[in-house]
């Protein structure tokens, strides 16, 4: 049986891919998140064979959920289903363990394509990405310069919601810490990356890709 979770803010989006998959031998849905966070969870707790993920998520980046998912659940394959077709967001999804990277648009033959090569063991990519995408997979290092290197997968987490605005009693109340703990985590991860202000934190998860302009 192949087990599947659907991380996706778009309910026309998840319903179509329901329907896609249900139609495949032998496939089950186990759960479906709207968020980044709930996408986390549901796969610590589920451990599906395959993740479908969009990397626009609220409360969570789909970046920082690949990076998450890949220690919670190492063996569940991600299949990531974006709008963004740039050099930035396609590489860093292959660094950070994607199999597949599918843009949002493609015809229902290209997803299931990119399913069944994934289940396969193999790597797929939509036929618009281009060939520098494959030699940045195949030449994939951890980048140790990279100080988001150093968080821990919680204060990742705090990160992505403190650049969004939220405070650390906010923070605290979605991610069932106390306001204490949050802002130990904030302090730990704004030493660690080098910033000084909320400005400074901002800026930096927009170059990173964590939050969106």
């Amino acid at each position: 049986m192949t087990t599947v979770v659907l991380a996706d803010d778009h309910e026309l989006v998840r319903r179509g891919l329901r329907g896609l998959l249900e139609a495949e031998p032998d496939c089950r849905i186990l759960a479906e998140a709207t968020d980044g966070l709930a996408a986390v969870q549901a796969v610590a707790k589920l451990k599906p064979t395959v993740l479908f993920l969009d990397l626009s998520l609220p409360r969570l980046h789909g970046l920082e959920v690949l990076k998450q998912v890949r220690v919670d659940s190492p063996h569940t394959k991600v299949i990531i289903l974006s709008m963004h077709d740039d050099e930035p967001y396609v590489i860093e999804a292959l660094r950070a363990g994607a199999m597949a990277y599918v843009l949002k648009g493609s015809d229902s033959a290209e997803i299931a394509r990119a399913f069944h090569e994934v289940l396969a063991g193999r790597r797929f990519l939509s036929a618009p990405l281009s060939e520098w995408a494959i030699n940045a997979l195949a030449t994939r290092t951890t980048d140790t310069s990279d100080p988001m290197q150093s968080l821990t997968a919680r204060e990742r987490e705090v990160l992505q919601l403190a650049a969004a605005g939220l405070g650390n009693p906010e923070i605290a109340e979605r991610l069932f810490i106390s306001p204490r703990t949050a802002e130990t985590h904030r302090t730990n991860f704004m030493r660690k990356l080098g910033l000084q202000t909320q400005t400074d934190l901002v800026r930096f998860a927009i170059r990173k890709g964590i939050i969106e302009a």
